[in-house]
């Protein structure tokens, strides 16, 4: 019994990881090779050509996807979780504060994490929009209700989402497994009927493709990229998984049936070249196009909700690293930690990818633009990783530069690549991109000025208690809790309370929120208490940024260290600020109003740490900036 157990988690890791993690690069086969061989990259078609590009996306799956991810980054964890945001809080910690990379290493980090959201808004569409698409193959006829029914299909995807997926993510393997199962199972039935095209595991054939056509080949790497999209989610999902099922579902499952396909797809055009059009959906005949319509739907929704379900994570990683403002956060699961949906997020998500969906209004159109979001990310990606190999391992200078750099050369020439097609779509995530890019620096920014404005004013707190406690006010009964910031003095809000009422609680607790860049803290290690005299303490509270934030459930952790709380005779006293704008500007005009925008609609703390509401007492308090 006791070895069979971990057998089957393993085992049912391995099954969620292959619907959560591969939904995004298991749906590539519906448009790689068709986007390959797109008219517009004047690639001709002929046996050499099929081969080249067959032979390029194989060994891509196997040195990008297989050698540079799933062998070399899944090892670059913090504290087990991973993903671009991990990762740049990781790469932070292993340079030094005031090292000059620091800075432009975050900087890096945040445009990275920027682009993997201009991915994630990318992947519901082309991935549906594919799918879909494959109605016109049956009968051309239906290519005006293509975009409406992939509308539908979307607005429906993300109005579940406040429901949750723990009702349907059951599903989600078993379905990819399917999915697996099929592209393998019609990748066979054309290599069989052409077997010549298993000359393409060659790596010569993808080499002599790029020294033949050079710029026409160059050109096509663009497209050959989108076999590879979706390989930041095996990092990205380290967290819930771990590393072994990962790796398990890639090499047992994923990969096998990706590069089947891929060579059944060669085969079938070395044999028909009439089937360029789209190869995906003619790989078994007519007979076979409305049942792949229904399965490639149900793959293309999984991998969909995947990168959405990777939004709201990456979200609240933001939210607590300082990038972004607070924003109302709900559980949707009360057995599966993590499980979270975000409305402002949802929405908005909602919006942009239904404006890329009828803006674009094709697949083909849409993967210029799926493409340098996703080969940018790789690209920031690699340099991030040269320095924990080479900060936080301690390996050779030699060895980091070789390992890291043989992987920037592949993902510097795939990103090239794509940034000819910047003026086709690939402006759309990069546009994206600036625009989170900016908002993120402007709230971060705007924190700053706050922060060293309230350092101006601040007034040590145990030089204040010390003379506050000369001549004491009168105490009342219960408790209070006063929130105070990481370096700041006195609250204000304490302030505000002795200059109105004048009087004091007999205990006074000053609970300060520490967010540390890495995802977890243990329970054990959360809670810390320090007595400063006259029955008050500095409570300290430690999160990482993948941690829930809820303070009541901080206090009950207190309980074991000897401090009790009675939820009906403790009031929490908060300082709501009001940022406004002052004659000497510490940003640009239009950064300024974004930000006090920003704060004025960001979520309250008493709502965002689960305070509860009719225990809060709010005092307002004026900064300016």
């Amino acid at each position: 019994m006791s070895t069979a157990q971990p057998k089957s988690s393993l085992a049912a890791l391995t099954l969620a990881a292959i619907g959560i993690v591969y939904g995004d690069i298991g749906t590539s086969p519906l448009y790689a090779m068709k986007e390959a061989f797109a008219e517009e990259h004047g690639l001709a078609l002929n046996p050499a050509n099929i081969l080249g590009i067959v032979s390029l996306i194989v060994w891509g799956l196997i040195v990008v996807v297989s050698l540079k991810y799933v062998t070399l980054v899944l090892r670059a964890n913090n504290r087990g979780e991973g993903g671009i945001m991990a990762l740049t809080a990781l790469v932070l910690s292993s340079v030094s504060r005031h090292s000059r990379a620091h800075y432009p290493l975050m900087l890096l980090g945040l445009f990275g994490a920027t682009l993997f959201y201009g991915d994630s808004v990318i992947t519901p569409a082309i991935s549906v929009l594919s799918a879909i698409e494959g109605l016109e193959v049956a009968a051309p006829a239906l290519h005006p209700y293509v975009v409406p029914v992939t509308v539908a299909v979307l607005v429906a995807l993300y109005m579940l989402q406040a429901r949750g997926t723990a009702g349907i993510g059951k599903f989600f393997g078993p379905v990819m497994v399917v999915w697996f199962a099929s592209l393998a199972v019609m990748g066979v039935i054309n290599i069989v009927e052409e077997p010549g095209v298993l000359a393409a595991l060659n790596p010569l054939h993808a080499l002599r493709f790029l020294e033949q056509n050079r710029l026409v080949a160059f050109i096509a790497l663009g497209a050959v990229v989108l076999a590879f999209t979706g390989s930041e989610a095996l990092y990205a999902d380290m967290g819930h998984f771990g590393r072994t099922p990962i790796r398990m579902a890639w090499f047992f499952v994923a990969f096998p049936a990706l590069a089947l396909n891929y060579l059944g797809q060669g085969a079938l055009l070395l044999h028909n070249p009439g089937a360029v059009g789209n190869p995906f959906f003619q790989q078994l005949g007519a007979w076979s196009v409305y049942p792949l319509v229904i399965l490639s739907t149900m793959a293309a929704v999984i991998a969909s909700q995947a990168t959405i379900s990777g939004t709201f994570s990456m979200t609240k990683q933001a939210i607590a690293l300082g990038f972004l403002p607070r924003m109302r956060i709900e559980h949707t699961s009360e057995s599966e930690f993590g499980q979270i949906y975000i409305p402002t997020v949802n929405w908005l998500q909602l919006a942009v990818v239904l404006a890329a969906v009828i803006g674009f209004g094709s697949s083909t159109h849409l993967a210029a633009a799926y493409g340098i979001a996703n080969t940018g990310t790789m690209l920031v990606t690699t340099v991030l990783t040269f320095f924990v190999i080479r900060y936080r391992w301690n390996y050779p200078l030699a060895l980091c530069v070789f390992a890291t750099g043989f992987f920037f050369t592949i993902d510097a020439a795939l990103f090239s690549a794509n940034v000819l097609k910047i003026l086709h779509g690939g402006w759309f995530p990069l546009l994206l991109g600036v625009v989170l890019f900016s908002i993120m620096l402007t709230w971060k920014r705007g924190r700053t000025l706050v922060f060293d404005n309230l350092q101006k004013h601040t007034i040590p707190l145990e030089d204040f208690l010390q003379s506050l406690f000369v001549a004491p006010p009168a105490r009342v009964p219960g408790t209070a809790i006063y929130l105070r910031g990481e370096t700041d003095g006195v609250p204000h809000a304490m302030l505000h309370n002795l200059a109105h009422n004048k009087v004091l609680h007999e205990r006074v607790v000053f609970l300060t929120v520490h967010i540390h860049e890495v995802p977890w803290v243990p329970v054990a290690e959360r809670v810390r208490i320090h007595p400063l005299g006259h029955n008050c303490f500095q409570l300290n509270v430690h999160y990482g940024f993948k941690d829930e934030a809820n303070l009541p459930l901080a206090l009950e952790a207190a309980a074991e260290q000897g401090m009790s709380f009675e939820s009906l005779e403790t009031s929490w006293f908060i300082a709501r600020q009001n940022v406004i704008h002052g004659p000497q500007r510490g940003m640009a005009p239009w950064r300024e109003h974004l930000f006090v925008a920003m704060q004025r609609n960001a979520r309250g703390a008493a709502d965002y740490y689960q305070v509860p509401s009719n225990r809060v007492i709010e005092l307002g308090t004026q900064i300016t900036i």
